[in-house]
């Protein structure tokens, strides 16, 4: 319990260090949006952040390399910067959603919403850890294209929103490297239940 206590403390620090990128446009498609609403699991819900994520740095990419977006495209209207606001408010609410999980753990205890069992055991926030790991990994490889695009393009301001975005990825991806080494391994967990 104390190891769960020390990494949402870490979660909680990184969020308040973070300084704000910008205005408070809205971050999230309306799809995606009602994905999120309509996902309960932890794990599930950090991965439907994570593609949002992963979907702004690829356009903000195809946007400054010269690539128009498609007519009716959700991002369409977004600009490179937009796009990197968003990323970073996706992680925040990413480390906000994981760090109120692993507050308040649910067990199956019969508890069902729309006839589905709400679960954010210990079990599904480790996957939760373990996609954002593996996800702001590849996140900061596509920042550091960004970032060699900004400074060709000597783009002061956006260059200094993919250094907030790098921020940031690196405190989700520390808090959450942290948060897995504090999890108990499977034998351990295997022991437990005997």
């Amino acid at each position: 319990m104390r190891n769960l206590a020390k990494t949402v403390l870490f979660f909680t620090i990184c969020i308040f260090l973070a300084a704000p990128a910008g205005a408070a446009k809205e971050f999230l498609t309306g799809k995606e949006i009602e994905k999120i609403q309509d996902t309960y699991e932890i794990d599930a819900r950090v991965r439907i952040y994570m593609e949002a994520a992963a979907l702004r740095l690829k356009t903000a990419e195809e946007r400054l390399t010269g690539k128009e977006s498609a007519p009716g495209d959700p991002l369409e209207f977004f600009t490179p910067e937009d796009m990197l606001d968003s990323y970073y408010r996706i992680l925040k609410s990413v480390m906000t959603n994981i760090d109120d999980a692993a507050r308040n753990p649910k067990r199956d205890n019969g508890i069902t919403i729309d006839g589905r069992v709400m679960v954010n055991d210990k079990q599904r926030i480790g996957k939760a850890l373990k996609q954002l790991k593996s996800e702001t990994e590849k996140d900061l490889e596509e920042l550091l294209i960004l970032k060699k695009i900004a400074e060709e393009k000597k783009n002061e301001h956006l260059w200094d929103l993919i250094n907030e975005a790098v921020e940031i990825t690196n405190g989700a991806h520390e808090g959450a490297g942290y948060g897995l080494s504090k999890q108990p391994s499977p034998a351990v967990k295997d022991n437990k239940n005997k």
